[in-house]
């Protein structure tokens, strides 16, 4: 499935998809090309630091179970922009790498990027569910690769944060009052669209040159936090089953007033310190800061009625064929903000830093031809 891609997307031909069982090491890729156009960093640091090079190392498949893929559009999402940073680096190197076949102590180069849509180039022998020449992942066919790009991670991480952690489905939504704070950017789009679907009654928090757009994909009250505190403004509305926070900041010191007691509520953020500890304490005492953190929270807002959750992305093929249904019926649009050509890279991650989405910043990448 397309959201199990690695070593994406800034590259112009390929990337490899990740393996669901390492059993055999072996590389059976029939490529005869060894390099590839592609932007990567040698280091993490600002937008200087991104390369372009006409000579990076084409992929091979390692495992009976990849596939290479030509990228023909690729999305970019605010994680993309952090990672070029330095955010995340143990935690990414290891999950690139976690066998070690590389035997290298440096990631770099580097290439960024998670979210692309594009067509099967060669499969591993262990391959079933694709072919060759075949559209990932599974591509809704009433979709442009451009705007399917803006499809796999955000929808995925909305998905995962509401139904894996939230609990909430089509079977169980409606008229469910839901909070989405922040609500314009990639995920909260598709996370509004997700609900409405499912019956629930969506409150949005956004600027107010984004209310119509967020009206648009489908919410029923949006609450402007430009114009006094927002956290009064949803003080005087009826209470939330569920708050999805795209936000941080100091929500959690307000948020969980505005939620039901003792029937379920669920506060869910998408803004945790998981990568932060890891990278600044090493990974076993970095993800148990992680656990000790997140029990103290639940533990702290259970005794009130409330449930404190961290919600993440996670790959899921069969999450992936469920919206590639809502966006074929029509009950989800893909939000694409901007375009950008390949040669754009730059750019394109400058947009990404000045914030302020209305839906996904898309690169396109190939334009089709031989495979």
């Amino acid at each position: 499935m397309m959201s199990y891609l690695r070593h994406l997307v800034f590259s112009s031909n390929t990337s490899l998809c990740c393996h669901v069982s390492q059993t055999r090491m072996f590389s059976v890729t029939k490529s005869s090309r060894t390099i590839m156009p592609a932007w990567v960093i040698d280091k993490y640091g600002g937008n200087d630091v991104l390369r372009f090079t006409r000579n990076a190392s084409f992929p091979v498949i390692n495992y009976p179970n990849e596939v290479i893929v030509k990228v023909m559009s690729a999305g970019l999402n605010p994680l993309d922009v952090s990672m070029r940073d330095g955010y995340g680096a143990a935690a990414f190197s290891m999950k690139r790498d976690p066998l070690n076949i590389k035997q290298s102590r440096s990631e770099f180069p580097l290439i960024l990027g998670r979210e692309a849509s594009g067509v099967i180039m060669e499969c591993g022998l262990d391959v079933k569910h694709f072919r060759e020449r075949d559209e990932v992942s599974l591509k809704p066919k009433s979709l442009s690769h451009i705007e399917a790009a803006a499809v796999p991670y955000v929808a995925t991480t909305a998905w995962s944060a509401l139904v894996n952690t939230g609990g909430l489905n089509k079977d169980n939504c409606a008229k469910k009052r839901v909070l989405v704070l922040g609500g314009s950017g990639g995920v909260g789009t598709f996370a509004i669209q997700m609900l409405k679907a499912w019956g629930a009654h969506v409150t949005v928090t956004c600027s107010q040159n984004a209310e119509q757009f967020v009206r648009g994909l489908g919410a029923d009250h949006v609450v402007d936090y430009t114009t006094r505190p927002v956290e009064e403004q949803l003080g005087s509305l009826e209470k939330f089953n569920l708050i999805l926070d795209n936000v941080g900041g100091d929500t959690e010191r307000w948020a969980f007033n505005l939620l039901k007691p003792w029937c379920g509520a669920k506060f869910v953020t998408l803004i945790t310190p998981f990568l932060q500890n890891i990278n600044s304490l090493g990974i076993a005492d970095g993800m148990m800061q992680s656990a000790a953190t997140v029990a103290t929270k639940t533990l702290k807002h259970l005794v009130k009625g409330v449930h404190y959750r961290w919600g993440f992305f996670a790959p899921s093929g069969p999450a992936l064929d469920e919206i590639r249904e809502m966006v074929d019926a029509g009950q989800i649009q893909a939000v694409v903000e901007t375009t950008f050509s390949f040669s754009q890279v730059p750019q394109a991650f400058e947009k990404m830093e000045k914030g302020h989405a209305r839906g996904k910043t898309v690169v396109q990448v190939g334009e089709g031809g031989d495979l």
